[in-house]
């Protein structure tokens, strides 16, 4: 069996644990720790939603996303809500995965807003934020349906992420140790920073995509490596989808066997 650097197999998740209600005063909260990466989601309620979004009897769920100073191997600046570029990019791409688990009318024009700051970033913090921002954000839909401010839980869909690579074979630069190309499930730092392709994967627990993002970078892929990538992120997000239905599924049941 070829093995990783860090003695995975080639598709072998990090170790994952998911800690629920980390925060005292969000209504909703999970610390998700991918390996190494650890990220802390909170879940907060607010009563008004977004200006224009009156009148049209639904709410909304959108996050912001940030990485604290130290948790990078050198000191990053703080990140700031209005700056643009990746912060921005990752906010959104979370924001839009999370839409996916909810019929957004069950909020009657409410709106939640999903955090998730990087504490420690080994690669994958962005999967990291997706997986652990849906649990926060079903632990607020419940205590919110349990206290009469919505009047159904909402939730559609389980929604996780996962990363994966395509390897070169025996020398990409980082030690990977493979006799040949193939697919890499949920690349940590030194993978994600030297491997040819890096895509995310974001999914239902009903086996559909809500988004994939990728590039070839030094290689470009094919469709049947594509599909291999596809393939091997569907077993990651099962694996993922049965973490967190450790948490919320006695009010949200898992669809899937995993």
């Amino acid at each position: 069996m070829d093995i990783r650097i860090d003695n995975r197999a080639y598709d072998q998740l990090r170790s994952i644990r998911i800690t629920p209600g980390v925060s005292e005063f969000a209504e909703g909260s999970a610390l998700v720790e991918f390996g190494k990466t650890k990220v802390m989601c909170t879940a907060s309620y607010d009563p008004k939603p977004p200006s224009w979004l009156q009148g049209s009897g639904k709410g909304w769920v959108t996050a912001e996303y940030g990485m604290l100073p130290r948790s990078t191997h050198q000191r990053m600046k703080r990140d700031k809500v209005a700056s643009g570029g990746r912060t921005q990019e990752i906010s959104r791409l979370i924001g839009r995965s999370l839409r996916a688990a909810i019929n957004l009318k069950s909020l009657n024009e409410k709106q939640i807003l999903i955090d998730c700051d990087v504490l420690h970033a080994d690669g994958g913090t962005r999967t990291a934020a997706i997986t652990g921002g849906f649990v926060a954000l079903a632990l607020a839909l419940k205590k919110l349906y349990d206290l009469g401010e919505i009047k159904s839980l909402g939730l559609k869909n389980y929604i996780a992420a996962v990363s994966v690579g395509m390897s070169v074979g025996v020398d990409t630069g980082a030690g990977l140790g493979l006799a040949a190309s193939k697919p890499l499930l949920d690349l940590n730092y030194e993978e994600d920073s030297t491997i040819s392709t890096d895509m995310n994967f974001v999914m239902t627990d009903t086996g559909q995509f809500v988004e994939i993002q990728g590039t070839g970078e030094d290689t470009p892929f094919s469709r049947e490596e594509l599909m291999q990538m596809m393939d091997l992120a569907g077993t990651g997000c099962k694996k993922l989808f049965a973490a967190q239905a450790e948490i919320v599924g006695a009010f949200f049941p898992l669809r899937i066997k995993t």
